[in-house]
């Protein structure tokens, strides 16, 4: 028995050598096979690899470090270049003896040309995304705006897809440093530039971020003008389309138009990406709301749903005091989280809630009883004026005339009388509602098959086994950093 023990003892090496896993590629090594890619796509005039490659990055953003992305810039850039001259002294030194040797690099080497737009393009963005991610501002503030500067040179429509990123972060950092307002200017321009050389995706992102600058500083009129003379096409990216309809929901909601607001917030929200949570709660946060002002109650199941909860939770207790109609409750909310609804900027818009509140406890008396005097509805609704009874009557016959309650005032007793409630079913209401959801469901059916895409003369063509292989494998990668792009993006 020790002897056929002892003799397998003697094989397992070079078995457990065979089954070793080969090493990973390293982050450089990633960086040079976007580089590939993205040489590929500007050979071919394939936008599609363009944007394959943006989100290869995003999946590898949180891997770079400084001896990465400067290792790329000296293999992407010629080292004479004026490119290679402005992004390398931007990035932080680091030590020598911190630097790795990569020895998990494969043995196949990958060489790109030398030149290409698109490659210099795309090391400005990695190197601005590096500095914005390292909290180095005013280094990622020089980076960008050496980089636009390069942009207004080009007009290649497979620049465009990095330009729009460009643009993004450009706006980005400025914002994160609270001076917005130094590059309105520039952004006006390069939307007029985006116009004119017919980039759809650039002007898409640009409006975004004109109307999120007008926003940020409440110049509600500037930018429902800027919006309403921009030219509008069909979107091409689903999250610009989504800030847009935000931006859109939070202008009409300023103008009082709640019902557009409101369809434009809930879109919004159904639109956005599962992973996008933050941008979800602020569309709701805004949907909820326009819905109180409209003189809705938003259901239970929307300050339930997953991962917002806490974030919804001054809004349900608002709902609250909306839907019960009581007023000082309403102002007990409205005092306890004051902080929460400024943060939100929806402070403006709670003031104009008690007037809502009011008619809703209205609406509730109204219904509980069939005759009752004006003082006993000024107690009722806690009015805390001088002359409670003449406010009373006052905001009973306004909402008489607006249609919020069917009653009569009679006015020498004093008294408000409540009319019998019909039957709603004898009425055309069920039938609107019938018919808007049918609308609704009809209008998603044909953006749905608007938003179909195949590949070009697929009805020719037949496929062969190894293209399958590569569409397949390229449909994988997209699913896979589909949610960490779109977590990026928002």
């Amino acid at each position: 028995m020790d002897v056929q023990m002892g003799e397998p003892q003697a094989a397992p090496p070079p078995a457990a050598a065979a089954a070793a896993p080969a090493p990973a590629p390293s982050t450089i090594q990633h960086l040079k096979e976007i580089a590939a890619v993205i040489e590929a796509g500007s050979v071919t005039k394939e936008v599609r690899r363009i944007s394959r490659a943006v989100r290869l990055t995003v999946a590898l953003r949180r891997r770079l470090a400084a001896r990465d992305v400067s290792a790329f810039l000296a293999f992407a850039l010629p080292a004479n270049s004026d490119a290679y001259a402005r992004l390398t002294p931007l990035l932080p030194k680091e030590d020598e003896a911190e630097m790795d040797i990569d020895a998990a690099a494969p043995a196949t080497q990958i060489s790109i040309k030398h030149g290409l737009p698109e490659i210099e393009i795309y090391c400005s963005l990695l190197v601005l995304i590096f500095l914005i991610d390292q909290k180095k501002y005013d280094e990622a503030k020089a980076c960008a705006t050496g980089s636009i500067a390069r942009l207004k040179n080009l007009n290649r429509r497979t620049v465009d897809v990095l330009a729009s990123r460009l643009y993004f972060y450009y706006s980005y950092v400025y914002e994160l440093t609270n001076t917005l307002a130094e590059i309105r200017g520039n952004l006006l321009g390069l939307h007029r530039m985006a116009t004119l050389h017919h980039d759809e995706l650039g002007q898409e992102t640009l409006l975004n971020l004109l109307l999120r600058n007008y926003l940020h500083y409440n110049l509600y009129d500037q930018a429902e003008k800027l919006r309403s003379k921009a030219p509008r096409f069909e979107a091409h990216s689903n999250q610009q389309f989504c800030r847009y309809l935000f931006y859109l929901g939070k202008i009409r909601t300023i103008q009082l138009e709640y019902t557009d607001a409101k369809e434009s917030l809930l879109q919004a929200a159904r639109k956005a990406p599962a992973a996008a949570r933050g941008f979800r709660i602020q569309c709701n946060k805004w949907a909820i709301i326009v819905r109180l002002l409209l003189g809705e109650i938003p259901e239970r199941t929307v300050f339930m749903q997953k991962g917002m909860k806490e974030a919804l939770a001054p809004y349900f207790e608002l709902t609250n005091a909306v839907r019960i109609g009581d007023l000082e409750l309403f102002r007990a909310v409205a005092d306890k989280f004051a902080s929460t609804f400024s943060a939100d900027r929806t402070h403006n818009l709670i003031v104009r809630l008690r007037h809502n509140v009011i008619r809703t406890g209205l609406r509730n008396i109204s219904i509980s009883y069939s005759r009752i005097s004006l003082a006993d509805i000024a107690k009722k609704l806690r009015l805390d004026t001088e002359n409670p009874v003449a406010d009373a009557e006052c905001i009973v016959a306004k909402a008489i005339r607006d249609g919020a309650i069917d009653a009569t005032i009679d006015h020498a007793n004093g008294w408000m009388v409540s009319k019998e409630t019909g039957d709603v079913y004898s009425t055309n209401e069920p039938q609107a509602a019938f018919n808007s959801r049918i609308a609704f469901c009809l209008n998603m059916h044909n953006e749905a098959v608007k938003a179909m895409r195949f590949p070009p003369n697929s009805h020719k063509e037949k496929e062969s086994a190894e293209k399958r292989r590569e569409r397949l494998q390229q449909e994988e990668e997209l699913a896979k950093h589909m949610a960490e792009e779109d977590d990026d993006d928002f």
